[in-house]
């Protein structure tokens, strides 16, 4: 598999009392070539319309996609498709079955 299209891409996750401003990381690759954002976010990022307004952000500065953690869940993962009129990719990390008690223990 070769990604040599891939340049710059984000993640976005769930950590209490994390902010996009205080949390965010930049990785590069030692060419230059490829960038990856890992962005925190506090949970209450669900109401506050921080979630939405970086990924129209970074969209704008040329992120190719974005990858969210699993606890934004599949109507978060859709809001911010609709947001970005579906224009750039956004998936999200899923468990299986198996996990969602006790991720729902951990998120809760």
């Amino acid at each position: 598999m070769s990604l040599e299209n891939l340049h710059k891409w984000a993640f976005f996750y769930f950590s209490p009392a994390f902010s996009p401003e205080q949390n965010t990381v930049i990785n590069r690759n030692q060419a230059g070539t490829c960038e990856m954002i890992t962005v925190g976010f506090d949970p209450s990022a669900k109401t506050d319309g921080s979630v939405i307004g970086l990924a129209l952000q970074l969209k704008a500065e040329g992120v190719q996609f974005i990858e969210l953690c699993g606890g934004f869940g599949p109507t978060w993962t859709t809001k911010i498709n609709e947001a970005l009129n579906y224009e750039i990719p956004v998936g999200a990390v899923m468990y299986g079955p198996e996990f969602r008690q006790p991720l729902f223990e951990i998120m809760q």
